[in-house]
């Protein structure tokens, strides 16, 4: 996934610039809504807001600016928070971690097995686990902001992983996720499949593919060396404009069939390109395609406290929606 800071991690810059679709703002908004409107205009619909089942869960991506989750995302249908990760760069979002293992002898605070400090300030697990969109929780584990870094430290993040399960938050925990991406062009993928069998279960992974292998293509990788019992969220790449939603469905389809529908979720991308470099959020007509494409898999926004406002969540309620 991309880092929510307006920046793209390490190593996305490759993927942007293999874009596949128009570079202007105003021809992407017109072909965006033409888009909508040949999805939309073409069925019968029902009222205005029948937009049940449109996304089940909601992605978050702490850092240290967004640690407070906030939204309305459950009047899309979300009831499951997958969080990205629960400590990054060394840096844990969980409170105990000094007290479930020694401590450095300088009092920093740093854990002398796991690499991981206590951030200064904390996510409100109890608040979070309260909310209508985190009534199940996937638990990401540990990560890197650089995608490079990461995979060649996949054991060390495998460890540091473990000390994280032993201090879970206080939520309902419905799995966990390793936050350590793959793509087909990620040469050494294959070491990372023993490494996974040393987390808990349930555990996902996430998925991408900037080189557009296709989706059968991309099963079949997967299904050579991902451990059976590890499910997958397919990341959709209609953020970056590597493909369109219809294409982003057949991947999703080609995965089912391949690995089963009960271990792939889809990650709706909510963000578009900006100037500079950056990320801004999709508008509601670059982002109901998507939302409509995907009917009948699990479908997760990335991610809802950067990308998915409350002002984005009433324009999409607002649509008028085909009926299932």
């Amino acid at each position: 996934m991309w880092k929510s800071d307006g920046k793209q991690e390490s190593g996305s810059r490759d993927r942007c610039a293999a874009l596949a679709g128009p570079r202007s703002r105003r021809r992407r908004t017109l072909i965006a809504a033409g888009a909508l409107t040949a999805l939309l205009g073409g069925c019968a619909t029902s009222r205005s807001g029948d937009s049940a089942g449109l996304a089940q869960g909601v992605v978050w991506q702490p850092d240290a600016e967004h640690l407070d989750p906030r939204g309305d995302w459950q009047r899309l249908g979300a009831s499951d928070l997958l969080v990205q990760w629960t400590a990054v760069d060394g840096i844990a979002y969980l409170p105990g971690m000094e007290a479930s293992g020694s401590t450095g002898s300088s009092g920093s605070g740093a854990d002398t097995l796991g690499g991981l400090k206590t951030a200064r300030r904390l996510p409100d697990w109890t608040r979070i686990a309260n909310e209508p969109w985190a009534r199940s929780v996937i638990v990401g584990l540990a990560g890197r902001f650089d995608e490079t870094s990461a995979r060649a430290q996949a054991a060390q993040l495998i460890e540091q992983s473990r000390r994280l399960v032993e201090v879970r938050p206080p939520v309902r925990v419905a799995g966990y996720y390793f936050p350590v991406e793959v793509d087909p062009t990620w040469k050494d993928a294959a070491s990372l499949g023993p490494l996974l069998d040393r987390l808990p279960r349930p555990l996902w992974i996430s998925v991408y593919d900037n080189s557009n292998i296709g989706g059968e293509a991309l099963a079949e990788w997967l299904d050579g060396w991902l451990p059976r019992d590890v499910g997958v969220f397919f990341q959709d790449g209609c953020g970056v404009y590597t493909r369109g939603p219809a294409a982003a469905r057949e991947y999703a389809d080609a995965l089912a069939a391949r690995l089963g529908a009960r271990r792939v979720r889809i990650i709706a991308e909510a963000f578009r390109p900006a100037v500079g470099g950056t990320f801004r959020s999709a508008s509601a007509a670059e982002l109901a395609p998507q939302l409509l494409a995907y009917r009948g898999h699990r479908v997760y926004l990335f991610d809802g406290p950067h990308y998915v406002s409350a002002r984005l969540v009433q324009e999409l309620l607002a649509i008028d929606w085909p009926r299932s």
